[in-house]
């Protein structure tokens, strides 16, 4: 029973494809403003993403050589590995806290 029913569902899908497909091409066939339209963006989104990859295998390593930069602060050019003695935040062991008055 449950094979028929996947069955039935991928029969489905497919129909539903070839469907959507059809009328896709008989649109993208169609001398229609919309479609000009939508044939342009296309092909500016397809030259963009075609750009991005290239420029990206050009110089990929170069940005990440910049964000990932080599030094004694560690990753990312942060703060060395032995902080000060005090931050801004700590206090000495002998000193009372601070606290909000009004």
């Amino acid at each position: 029973m449950e094979e028929s029913w996947d069955f039935e569902f991928l029969s489905r899908m497919v129909d539903s494809l070839v469907s959507f497909l059809s009328e896709f091409v008989d649109d993208w066939l169609a001398n229609d403003m919309r479609v000009t339209v939508f044939k342009i963006l296309f092909s500016w989104l397809v030259i963009s993403l075609v750009s991005i990859h290239f420029a990206w295998k050009v110089y990929g390593n170069t940005v990440n050589d910049m964000y990932y930069r080599q030094g004694t602060g560690g990753q990312n050019g942060g703060t060395p590995d032995t902080a000060p003695h005090l931050s801004g935040w700590e206090s000495p062991a002998g000193d009372a806290k601070k606290t909000h008055r009004e």
